[in-house]
């Protein structure tokens, strides 16, 4: 076959080509995951609001849980936070019970993602276990307040999906359109990998909404 049908790399629009199966983290750029976040929605699109409500949207909130919930952990944690589906601008979201349907496969493609994302902005390919623990942690309670706020579950079938049994932190979550998304998106990561002291200040005062006020 040619180079098209043997083709395994996808061409972004920063110019750079990168290996879907392979990555290079030289190949990462946060411009590209930030665009293709910000136009990628969470479950499904099945979400009140006239936006969809984008992983990147998503992925602010759950650094803001990490940083309220876990303060003790060091800024590289919340940037871990904030990246943690930086895999799908490439690989979709996929619902939980489809990803796990689809199988190992998939799981390694991300996983191989992962480490590139990682690598490429200076944090270690496999994240330390606390690290990942204070991130699923706040992944977790992400998904339960997601889905009590926009994708129509009930408090009660949400706690019993998700597992979390502590109070209802008191939020609001507007969906951002996909201009708002990948600025905001761009800019929490940019105060990261400057020590984090913008959101860290902003996170400590009363949460008015869920991601970014």
């Amino acid at each position: 076959m040619g180079e098209i049908g043997d083709r395994a790399w996808q061409r972004m629009l920063s110019g750079r080509r990168l290996d879907i199966l392979n990555p290079s983290p030289l190949d990462i750029e946060i411009e590209d995951i930030a665009l293709g976040l910000s136009r990628l929605a969470r479950w499904n699109g099945q979400t009140h609001g006239e936006h969809g409500y984008s992983v990147a949207q998503h992925s602010i909130l759950v650094t803001e849980l990490v940083a309220t919930n876990s303060p003790d952990m060091p800024v590289q944690c919340l940037l871990a936070g904030l990246l943690h589906d930086g895999p799908e601008f490439v690989t979709s979201d996929l619902v939980t019970p489809f990803k796990r349907a689809v199988g190992k496969g998939y799981m390694e493609l991300e996983a191989r993602m992962a480490e590139a994302i990682h690598t490429a902005f200076g944090l270690p390919a496999v994240l330390p276990e606390q690290w990942r623990a204070a991130v699923d942690s706040a992944d977790r309670l992400a998904a339960f307040l997601e889905a009590v706020h926009l994708a129509g579950f009930s408090e009660l079938e949400a706690r019993r999906l998700f597992g979390w049994k502590k109070s209802m932190p008191a939020i609001e979550i507007d969906p951002w359109s996909s201009a708002i998304a990948r600025e905001k998106f761009l800019a929490v990561f940019l105060d990261l990998k400057s020590g984090g002291h913008h959101c860290r200040k902003r996170w400590e005062s009363p949460r008015r909404s869920a991601s970014g006020r």
